[in-house]
């Protein structure tokens, strides 16, 4: 098995990566698409969830290529991680999001640090995040489950499709939600809004795990 510290520097890598995909695909889409919100919204779901095959692909033998705190907290609820490592990952992850937010700032020459302005709120939103990290949750445990090779994509095209059915635009993480809350841009969410996400986000996991638990259970020895 790899070696804590390479599993920890290829989450941190992965979700630097996945926030510099979200946030800077959200930059160039705002200057790009002409004030045309929907194109932009396209580009930005696009970029994200192509990133996500990629990111997913090469991290998940190092890592399980979570890049996110719920999939880590789902997995040890699941009995398949331990708590303490599941911690430091979700330590790892929401360092790495910030570093994220920050490079995409710097490669596009906006101010380093910034506080969204963006308010995400509202029951509509908070259902929003509860369904896009439900559904996050149960593509990768039915993934793993019949269909290990596919998880990369399936991830991708969940989160891409979920850009746009769900009121959100599909957080589903923690760790997105409050790099997400440092950046004024396209991506953004207000940090007053990003408590509500993240409350939402846990309860899809005390959902989604006894759900995946009884629809995917491990084949009988």
């Amino acid at each position: 098995m790899t070696d804590l510290r390479r599993r920890l520097a290829a989450e941190f890598i992965g979700t630097a990566f996945l926030l510099m995909a979200v946030v800077g695909s959200g930059i160039m889409a705002e200057r790009l698409s002409g004030g045309n919100t929907g194109i932009a919204l396209l580009a930005n779901a696009v970029a994200t969830g192509a990133a996500l095959v990629v990111l997913v692909t090469i991290f998940a033998p190092l890592s399980g290529a979570h890049f996110n705190p719920v999939v880590s907290l789902s997995l040890t609820l699941l009995g398949a991680m331990g708590g303490r490592v599941a911690l430091l990952y979700a330590l790892v992850q929401i360092a790495a999001a910030i570093v994220g937010v920050w490079l995409a700032h710097a490669m596009f020459g906006v101010p380093l640090l910034e506080v969204s302005h963006k308010l995400r709120t509202g029951p509509g939103q908070w259902l929003g995040e509860f369904v896009a990290t439900f559904g996050l949750l149960l593509t990768i445990a039915g993934g793993s489950r019949f269909a290990p090779s596919s998880v990369p994509t399936l991830v991708g095209l969940f989160i891409t499709g979920a850009y746009w059915f769900t009121a959100s635009t599909s957080f589903a993480n923690p760790a997105v939600t409050i790099a997400r809350s440092l950046t004024d841009s396209f991506a953004g969410i207000a940090p007053a809004s990003a408590p509500g996400f993240v409350a939402a986000q846990a309860v899809a996991v005390l959902a989604a795990v006894p759900v995946s638990r009884w629809l995917f259970p491990l084949p009988e020895k």
